[in-house]
């Protein structure tokens, strides 16, 4: 069950009039940026150069993890005193402003200060990474800090930033670390040819990424997930937003897909505030609304003021009041309070404060429609809805009764295109079926819940490279399929000829979820799961065969996932998959008290058995209003109608 507490820094009192959704204004934004910095500081260096947080090192050490709080605590003070025009009534710029010219004046060396250099990503590349925190924190602040640096600082501190244009980023976002770099070193009257290259390959390599309907790939595969809000939009936006008329045309650009992409991405916050509990990076919590806030600020958004400020401060709320800081005050390693499987292994004590990026929304100053509008209901407190975004091959799904949204994933995956498929590197983050914002996956060593697994020589398969076969939508539904090779953790790695493709049809509560097995050697089993859920909590999992599946069972998940120590899931068992095989079930995640079972759901299971080449099709006939879906599954393609 969920516990619900006050951060451990005090907030104002809730203002229900302006916020009947949240209570939250922006004084709690000021006074959340305030407590987060506050707690953060008690470990700095004497110096302050470095915030050397307590907790386990990341793989890149201490005194990088060092910096790392430095950077990402610079950046909420930055959108906080800039936000207020330069009013800084707890001396935070100062305290940065000492901590540059420390850390800066013998960079790499051993000692209680330096900070480590900026060096290739495989090599040293954490502080590049951090140097872009740096850049747009003197960006932001500039007036008040950069401009009363002396001379002999300032020119230290653009010795170390251009690190990050002689360096390698890694092959994803990480270019846009030092196009921010470079950003600010322009804006300050120290750009040439060597600032205008990295600005020009990152813009280069982000038009590679744009895959449509507002989201960006992170990188050369298909790694779609919270970094296209928090790092792919932010920065190239941003650097516009603050270059002002200097940059309207890159301002039009980037806003023009920031806005298709918040069509989408706002419905990805559930009733409660929480974003989707999905991809990497989780560790970042409420960095997710950055986009949000920054649409706002820009003025590309798609949504009001009202709407855009129940969602940010919704996401604030949901994880200040679930534990996000400690009783120190400091932001943990996880998604509530800690969790270490949320985690990957360059994430260090500091690396939460990325979170500072959702302080965007204070650039909004305070008589901002942002704050001066009535919150209004965010999109999954709506009607049902069921949207598509077959860019990144997605089917969003909200409900609400229960303000549940879940994400239907036939197209994230996070494999490099030059990466092999190994199981040994299977990610629970990517490789489910579905995620959504009151459950978490399963551990790497617990059974896997909504998956469909090939079980060959006693070995079940996993998901990994993922390849979309199309997505759609209508006015109560949606669809989106896509297939993929079973990858097998011992023995053989793959078996020739077996793929599995996967259609999800999402009708209000309801998933149907259908899969046709091709090529499958004798004596195969194909398993499925459903969601994982906390026995007797408030969300509900159900699962319930239509063809081919025998009786359910509820297994367990020992190792819980982040939203409860200890889950269940339910999983189906088929029959003998040998060859060719088309399989049909029905799935619902609820937080509905009265909600049924799914027994009386359809009524109408027709499937015609697959061709010699696999064909086959599968109808559906819906039981409350006649509806009839049908699924035809093709030589490598699939085609969906529902009327």
């Amino acid at each position: 069950m969920t516990t619900f507490r006050s951060p451990s820094f005090e907030l104002p009192p809730e203002d229900r009039a302006s916020s009947p959704y949240t209570g939250y204004t922006r004084a709690h934004w000021e006074a959340a940026a305030d407590g987060l910095l506050h707690a953060a500081w008690q470990w700095a260096t004497p110096g302050g150069a470095l915030l050397d947080l307590p907790g386990p090192p990341s793989h890149s050490g201490v005194r990088s993890d060092g910096l790392e709080g430095y950077a990402r605590t610079f950046l909420a003070a930055a959108f906080r005193v800039a936000g207020a025009e330069g009013k800084d009534p707890h001396g935070w710029l100062d305290r940065y402003a000492r901590g540059l010219a420390s850390g800066t004046r013998t960079p790499g060396r051993d000692d209680a200060e330096s900070w480590p250099v900026i060096l290739d990503h495989h090599v040293q590349g954490q502080p590049m990474v951090e140097s872009a925190s740096v850049a747009l924190g003197l960006r932001l602040a500039r007036p008040w800090l950069w401009d009363r640096l002396s001379a002999e600082v300032r020119d230290r501190v653009e010795l170390w930033l251009r690190g990050a244009l002689r360096h390698l980023p890694a092959g994803n976002n990480w270019y846009l670390f030092p196009y921010t770099v470079a950003g600010f070193l322009e804006s300050v009257g120290r750009g040439d040819a060597e600032t205008a290259r990295a600005r020009e390959r990152a813009l280069e390599l982000l038009e590679c990424w744009y895959r449509g309907d507002g989201w960006y790939a992170d990188g050369d595969g298909r790694a779609f997930d919270h970094y296209n809000g928090w790092a792919l939009h932010l920065y190239p936006l941003l650097d516009a937003y603050m270059a002002g008329e200097d940059s309207a045309s890159a301002s039009a650009h980037h806003g023009a897909r920031l806005r298709e992409h918040l069509e989408s991405f706002s419905l990805m916050f559930g009733g409660d505030g929480a974003p989707l509990h999905f991809g990497r990076s989780l560790t970042y919590r409420f960095a997710a609304s950055a986009a949000v806030g920054l649409g706002a600020v820009s003025g590309h958004t798609p949504l009001t003021p009202g709407v855009s400020r129940r969602l940010i401060s919704g996401s604030l709320r949901y994880f200040l009041e679930r534990g996000a800081s400690g009783g120190d005050g400091l932001l943990s390693l996880g998604w509530h309070g800690p969790h270490p499987a949320t985690l990957q292994s360059y994430s260090g004590p500091a690396s939460p404060y990325w979170a500072s990026k959702a302080f965007v929304a204070l650039l909004a100053p305070a008589g901002h429609p942002l704050w001066t509008s009535v919150e209004e209901a965010a999109p999954s407190e709506g009607p049902d809805r069921v949207l598509s975004v077959p860019a990144a091959g997605f089917l969003v799904q909200s409900t609400r009764a229960d303000g549940v949204v879940r994400l239907h994933n036939h197209g994230s995956d996070h494999v490099r295109p030059d990466e092999g498929e190994s199981a040994a590197d299977t990610d629970p983050h990517y490789a489910r079926l579905a995620y959504s914002t009151v459950t978490g996956p399963t551990s790497a060593a617990n059974p896997a819940d909504n998956h469909l697994s090939v079980t060959v020589d006693g070995v079940r398969s996993t998901r990994r490279r993922i390849h979309p076969l199309g997505a759609g939508h209508g006015e109560d539904w949606g669809w989106a399929g896509s297939w993929h090779v079973p990858v097998f953790p011992s023995g053989l790695s793959t078996v020739p000829g077996l793929r599995v493709e996967s259609v999800t049809v999402a009708r209000g509560r309801y998933e149907l979820r259908v899969h046709r097995v091709l090529g499958a050697p004798d004596g195969s089993r194909a398993e499925l799961t459903g969601w994982a859920t906390e026995p007797g909590g408030p969300v509900h999992s159900q699962l319930y065969g239509l063809h081919g599946w025998k009786a359910p069972e509820a297994v367990r998940a020992p190792q819980g996932t982040a939203f409860t120590r200890w889950a269940v899931l339910p999983r189906l068992a088929a029959a003998d998959v040998t060859g060719n095989a088309v399989l049909v079930a029905l799935a619902s995640l609820t937080a509905e008290p009265e909600a049924g079972p799914l027994e009386p759901v359809v009524d109408v299971v027709d499937v015609q058995p697959p061709g010699p080449g696999g064909e086959a099709v599968v109808e559906v006939g819906w039981s409350e209003d006649g509806a009839r879906t049908r699924i035809v599954f093709g030589r490598g393609v699939v085609a969906v109608d529902h009327s």
